[in-house]
């Protein structure tokens, strides 16, 4: 999972990556307005994770991971004559955004626009890539046109399919409306994968917040399909991700009234919104966390840990998370009768422990 950090100039953008990732990535109150990019591997915390290896004290205990990018260099108007090169290839390569708006005051800080208006910078960054998405779409649909015109047409078909569909998405962006919320059926998402529009992918936004204890997502009037908004004082978050003692982690947090650290909040959001969710695999060699899309299958999540697996696939054996805690041990849980037996198409659940039989 890799998720891309962007925002305006002073957004405070590197600061919440900071927060997430524990980094030390110097903020400074300017902008070179250069492509900058940082990229950090971070473990998705799981107090699962940490209940397995203390009961099968394996020689390697190893948790999901989440890739977090900050992605500098978007500005108002950068998305005029559409956007190229190395900046558009970072943002398709990733599978989601973490859209920093600025919502604190800060003289030393200045704001590029002069005033804060968190609603009007969110705003900014969604039309620059609505104008993005837009000119793709133009763009395919006029060589689309040239094509047949020209006779060039190998499937007839096809390409009055893929025009209705683009027509579809063309009358979308020019409401200017993102492509999220558009009906798409898996076929036409999968179709869609190449172009790597920008408004298509899911959205956290972050409203980065002072100590005024001001909330923007209050209220807000921001209903879109695979879109999550939600408050963090990036300046205080950062700083608690810089602490290594646990018990000063909880104190920070006790005496700010946060629930906890910014980087669970938001991997959290992150797995909501990308129809993520994980389960493990067990042993005295390692017990391990893997990501898996929901709805994915046992010879699915074979593929997740090694193609061999689902290649030789033969059967699961699976056991829920809360049954083995419940059963304290492998061998009660079979006791219980609570491991199951599964095949390929079954549809693997949040928690599950899984060891995969196979043959190649």
């Amino acid at each position: 999972m890799r998720l891309g950090i962007i925002g305006l100039p002073n957004s405070g953008k590197t600061t919440i990556f900071n927060a997430l990732t524990g980094a030390t990535l110097p903020t400074e109150p300017f902008s070179s307005g250069q492509l900058e990019v940082h990229t950090a591997v971070v473990n998705v915390p799981d107090v699962r994770v940490d209940r397995l290896s203390a009961v099968f004290a394996p020689r390697k205990t190893t948790y999901a991971t989440v890739t977090y990018t900050d992605i500098g260099g978007l500005d108002k108007g950068i998305g005029q004559g559409g956007l190229s090169g190395p900046m558009r290839n970072e943002l398709q390569q990733v599978d989601a955004f973490v859209h920093v708006v600025r919502a604190f005051a800060d003289d030393a800080v200045p704001h590029p626009q002069e005033t804060v208006d968190p609603i009007r910078d969110l705003e900014t960054i969604d039309s620059e890539f609505l104008l993005v998405d837009l000119i793709s779409v133009e763009n395919r649909l006029a060589r689309l046109e040239e094509e047949r015109k020209k006779g060039k047409v190998e499937n007839r078909q096809q390409n009055a399919l893929e025009t209705a569909l683009l027509e579809r998405l063309h009358a979308q962006l020019e409401a200017e409306q993102p492509l999220r919320d558009v009906d798409l059926t898996p076929e036409e998402h999968k179709s869609l994968r190449g172009y790597g529009f920008l408004t298509l992918k899911p959205v956290l936004v972050v409203f980065n917040a002072g100590d005024d204890n001001s909330d923007p997502a209050a209220g807000l009037d921001y209903a879109h399909r695979q879109t999550q908004v939600i408050t963090l004082r990036g300046q205080l978050e950062a700083e608690i991700a810089q602490l290594d003692d646990p018990d000063d982690v909880a104190l920070f947090l006790e005496e700010y009234a946060i629930d906890r650290p910014s980087r669970e909040r938001v991997i959290h959001l992150s797995y909501e919104l990308l129809g993520i969710h994980s389960f493990f695999t067990y042993g005295d060699d390692e017990v391990r966390a893997w990501s898996l899309r929901k709805g994915g299958t046992a010879v699915e999540a074979a593929a997740t840990i090694h193609t061999d697996l689902a290649r030789g696939f033969i059967r699961a054996e699976v056991i829920a998370y809360e049954d083995f805690i419940a059963a304290g041990s492998v061998n009660e849980v079979k006791a219980r009768g609570k491991m199951r037996l599964e095949g390929k198409e079954y549809v693997v659940h949040d928690g599950d422990m899984i060891i995969i039989r196979f043959n190649v």
